[in-house]
């Protein structure tokens, strides 16, 4: 059985820097919306807004496709805003990845915090991805977002200091409590 941690929020909520942090400290694979998107946009070009989305769902399959080819026993750290789908999408692609498993972690900031971030990258990031038009949008998406309910959930306001032992710790915990689970005898 293959095992998630998601790491899930809004655009510019912080998620990247949790997920890099998590998947290096574990020594596991991780996989990006972003990483995929974006040779996407290279090579299928960067279009409208509906393109954007297209490519968005796209390269969601495409992570949950790779991982499905996998070995059983791995772990990943899956870093995308689970929320832009229909959350029946998500059941569906962890079931046909072979993934039994998944905790989430649920980055989020105030808005203010998420619009200031969102407009600092504006010049680093693909020209397929939304431009300083989308802010007021994610400021309301930011205030309605929520984590999946598919998992047991680590709240972290990426706008304080960045404990990561802490959260590794609540990893290490959820992945041993699952194993005990995993081996108890049934009756």
């Amino acid at each position: 059985m293959k095992t998630a941690i998601l790491v899930n929020g809004v655009p510019a909520s912080g998620k990247s820097t949790v997920a890099h942090g998590i998947a290096d400290r574990l020594g596991c694979p991780l996989m990006t919306l972003d990483t995929v998107k974006d040779p996407l946009f290279e090579h299928f070009g960067t279009g409208d807004r509906e393109h954007n989305r297209k490519l968005g769902r796209a390269s969601y399959a495409i992570i949950f496709n790779a991982i499905g080819d996998w070995p059983d026993k791995t772990t990943v750290v899956i870093d995308a805003w689970f929320g832009f789908q229909p959350l029946e999408v998500l059941d569906r692609h962890l079931a046909a990845a072979g993934i039994g498993r998944v905790i989430e972690i649920w980055c989020h900031a105030p808005d203010s915090v998420v619009a200031e971030r969102y407009r600092s990258r504006l010049g680093d990031r693909s020209p397929g991805h939304p431009g300083e038009a989308y802010i007021p949008e994610l400021i309301v998406l930011n205030g309605c977002a929520t984590p999946t309910g598919r998992a047991p959930v680590f709240d972290v306001d990426t706008s304080r200091p960045l404990a990561i032992e802490t959260i590794l710790t609540w990893v290490h915990d959820e992945l041993r409590r699952d194993d005990k689970d995993l081996n108890r005898p049934t009756t």
